[in-house]
């Protein structure tokens, strides 16, 4: 029986009962015709009241000591039974003598640890346990073997004793040692080897002092007149741990229902000793615990705990560990010790928060402001922010800051700051009703209630990144009337409220809102702010706002702002204000000319080209990739080839397919819509090989077989020259589908009308078809009817039917039964020409 031990008590009693009548019933067994098992059975009788009185104490049962001894005894009833069965020729005496003495010092170990038990019980105890530590059978009584014995078939002749008698015997001979030793010492040989012994005598004197405690030998006078209790706090800091275990078990014992013994150990020193073996092994531990709980009522006691160095984590450390009995006393005695202020703070720093949030609720006044400042100065971790919105924390704050006095309301308010910080305690803050009370706060113009207006900004803007704001209908827009009314700090915090509302997916009633309440007309004038935190919210809060209705965006931010945006690009120090500036060009109307030849003006393009070639190092380089790339979407429509023909010679290509390879799928896929664009012209831009209207010859190194002429990258924007084609071929073959569409878009210019035999080559040629075939299986509908274009055109010659036909098929097959409706002409095209009669069988 171990901790792990899932027995009932009724279970453990009826267990033991019944383990004890069956040994008692062998011994008694006619056959056995010998006076040591039927004085063995007579001992093991008093057994079983002693062991239903300790098993039906539940409390006591709780004990890990006395669930031990139990356990002991149940392995020796258990030893017991197999000597009586094994002694059929022989007689066990030693052996039955040696199991009757561990039985008892089982017992003692249940007495020992039997603090809980009543007077009359211990008694019993006791008794039994003296006169089976006492007992001695009659060594030279070894009567033959009865006939009826000798003639069963089931004797086996000269058997000798198994591996675990022996091992019996070794471990008993042991204890006898120490039995005669201990008899050999008197009361006064104890207390000078108490004081003086070295390990092993002080160990021998501590089990006699035991047994004279046990045995009540020794009365209280005693104890006092030899000052035992100081001897033994004494030789707790200098013994070995089998030592110190045994001194704190007696000292429980001495300070139960004893105050004047308690009294004796409640000095600095004994406490600090106590504390140090809360640190030890288990056992140690343990006990050592469960003393100091028998102190703690004691209100020096609990003083002085509170201020050992160590106790407190140690404490906290044990509520929280494995052994059940140390947690719950742990539990008890940190309880005792949140009486004081102090000790309850020294909890919430070992991270154990209910005392304080107890605290929160119902001190005192002075006591709640104490724990709301101390939460808003801990360096909390997420885990701690977690424990103490779990135990309740949230809500007596909240309470503390709708109706406390202005210094309850700043130390609440600073307390839920540091809570805020935690995702999980936003909906806590939010369902305590808390959202109101800031906003009043912030439109306050009361003098005395200035201070609280910041804290409570910070709050609001930590709440504005949970979605469960948009149920407080126009918070959007109370925020929004109070951003010209406000210092910086709560500008700030105001700005970022704003944007985390903003940007929920489901905000978008909310945005439309704010733009109808002119909130980008309030917002442009911050372009020119030189507080760089603030002016970067305001481009977070833009950024957001120009993703929808950029017509409508465009029109109310004007030339003026636009240049301020741009000023901002080329000179900020700041990558993610960089990359909200160029989002908000990236978001603007391609097809607004006049918006593109002002940004010409002012050499924008060439702006964003220094700034990839820079690089980005930041957590915002995506962010920045993102924003470049939309841009250049802008530069390269295929409308305008005098405007491809500049973006191409101030370097645009090469930016173009080094951002396909960006760990962003927006960057990609934008990136892959601007090369498309140009290679559109490609076919156009070429220099024939036929063409005699060259005054000198083009390096063989710029033919192309694809366009069958001269390529020059930055005249012609080829795709195979520029290197494009594997880095858009990698983004197939990944695991993310969404730039499948502008991928396959660009490389379908390879197979335009002039071209198509040769680019479905060069596509075949660098294992691009498998990867197009993984797009019919998994990419968006319109991805599977660009990749089912190209397979057509690819299919259309012979070789490439052979040889990735048998791969295409099982995919096509199941598309034209199974895919989109509007699939299925394209699917039937392609399958015919992999295999013309295909249809027909089907």
């Amino acid at each position: 029986m171990d901790n792990s031990d899932s027995r009932s008590i009724s279970e453990i009693e009826s267990e033991q009962q019944a383990s004890t009548e069956e040994v008692v019933s062998l011994a008694k067994n006619p056959e056995f015709d010998r006076d040591i098992f039927t004085e063995f059975a007579v001992i093991l009788d008093k057994f079983k009241p002693v062991l239903v009185a300790i098993t039906a104490n539940e409390k006591l049962m709780d004990r890990l000591p006395v669930k031990k001894g139990v356990e002991s005894i149940e392995k020796e009833l258990t030893r017991a039974q197999k000597l009586i069965q094994g002694a059929y020729s022989r007689s066990p005496i030693k052996e039955i003598e040696v199991v009757t003495q561990e039985l008892g010092r089982s017992l003692g170990l249940v007495l020992f640890a039997s603090i809980d038990a009543s007077t009359e019980v211990k008694q019993h105890i006791a008794e039994l346990h003296r006169e089976l530590m006492n007992v001695k059978f009659d060594i030279s009584f070894t009567p033959s073997p009865s006939p009826s014995l000798s003639s069963s078939p089931c004797v086996i002749h000269g058997r000798r004793p198994s591996k675990e008698s022996g091992f019996v015997s070794e471990q008993g001979s042991s204890i006898n040692e120490i039995e005669e030793e201990k008899i050999s010492l008197g009361i006064d040989d104890v207390v000078f080897q108490l004081r003086y012994g070295n390990d092993e005598e002080f160990r021998l004197a501590l089990l006699v002092l035991s047994d004279f405690i046990s045995d009540q030998v020794i009365d209280k006078e005693w104890i006092h007149e030899e000052d035992i209790i100081p001897i033994l706090l004494n030789r707790l800091g200098s013994s070995k741990p089998h030592n110190r275990l045994t001194i704190i078990q007696i000292l429980r014992v001495l300070a139960l229902d004893n105050d004047e013994n308690k009294e004796k150990m409640t000095d600095v020193v004994c406490l600090s000793r106590l504390v140090k073996s809360l640190a030890r092994d288990a056992d140690e531990g343990r006990e050592a615990v469960g003393l100091l709980l028998q102190l703690s009522n004691i209100s020096a006691v609990r003083r002085r705990i509170g201020r050992i160095q160590g106790c407190i984590v140690m404490l906290v450390s044990m509520l929280n560990g494995d052994d059940p009995t140390s947690s719950h006393d742990s539990a008890k005695l940190l309880i005792a010790l949140s009486s004081n202020t102090q000790n309850v703070l020294h909890m919430a720093e070992a991270g154990y928060f209910k005392p304080l949030v107890h605290c929160l609720k119902e001190g005192s006044d002075m006591s709640k402001i104490l724990m709301a400042t101390a939460v808003s100065r801990m360096e909390l971790t997420d885990q701690c922010r977690a424990s103490l919105g779990e135990d309740g924390a949230v809500e007596p704050l909240v309470k503390m800051f709708k109706s406390g006095k202005l210094e309850a309301k700043l130390s609440a308010l600073n307390a839920l700051q540091n809570l805020s910080n935690l995702t999980e305690n936003i909906k806590l803050l939010i369902t305590a009703g808390i959202v109101s009370p800031l906003l009043q706060l912030l439109f306050s113009v009361t003098s005395v209630l200035m201070t609280l207006r910041e804290p409570a900004s910070a709050i609001l803007a930590r709440i504005a990144q949970s979605e469960t704001i948009l149920v407080k209908q126009d918070v959007a827009q109370q925020m929004l009337s109070l951003l010209n009314l406000s210092s910086p700090v709560i500008q700030y915090h105001l700005l970022q409220a704003l944007n985390s509302i903003a940007s929920h997916s489901s905000a978008s009633k909310v945005r439309r809102k704010m733009k109808e309440n002119c909130a980008v007309q309030l917002l442009l004038p911050f372009l020119t702010e030189s507080n760089i935190k603030i002016r970067s919210a305001a481009l977070n809060l833009l950024y957001t706002l120009s993703k929808d209705s950029p017509e409508e965006f465009m029109e109310q931010l004007g030339e003026s702002n636009l240049i301020n945006i741009v000023n901002i690009i080329s000179s900020s120090a700041s990558e993610s204000e960089k990359a909200a500036a160029i989002g908000i060009v990236s978001n603007l109307p391609v097809s607004n000319k006049k918006l593109t030849e002002v940004l010409k003006r002012l050499h924008f393009l060439p702006i964003l080209i220094s700034l990839v070639s820079s690089g980005a190092s930041t957590s915002a380089k995506t962010w920045l990739e993102e924003s470049i790339a939309g841009v250049l979407v802008r530069f390269t429509v295929p409308s305008d080839k005098k405007l491809q023909l500049l973006s191409a010679e101030l370097g645009v290509i090469p930016i173009l397919v080094k951002l396909l390879a960006s760990e962003s799928s927006l960057a990609k896929c934008r990136a892959a819509i601007s090369l498309a664009q140009l290679s559109q012209n490609s076919v156009a831009l070429r220099k024939s090989r036929k063409s005699r209207w060259t005054c000198m010859p083009p390096s063989a190194d710029t033919f192309c077989p694809v366009h069958d002429g001269y390529c020059v990258v930055k005249s012609t924007f080829c795709l195979v020259k520029a290197g494009a084609v594997p880095p858009l071929i990698q983004i197939l073959e990944g695991q993310e589908r969404e730039a499948d569409e502008a991928v396959l878009n660009a490389l379908a210019t390879l197979l335009q009308d002039e071209i198509w035999e040769s680019g479905s080559l060069h596509i075949a040629k660098t294992s691009a078809v498998q990867a197009i075939i993984r797009v019919l299986e998994s990419g968006t509908v319109k991805a599977q009817e660009k990749a089912l274009w190209i397979l057509e055109r690819i299919f259309g010659i012979e070789e490439h039917r052979s040889q990735y036909g048998e791969s295409a098929q099982a995919v096509l097959i199941d598309l034209a039964q199974n895919g989109n409706p509007r699939l299925k002409p394209t699917v039937a095209k392609t399958t015919l020409l992999k295999e013309p009669n295909h249809l027909e069988h089907k």
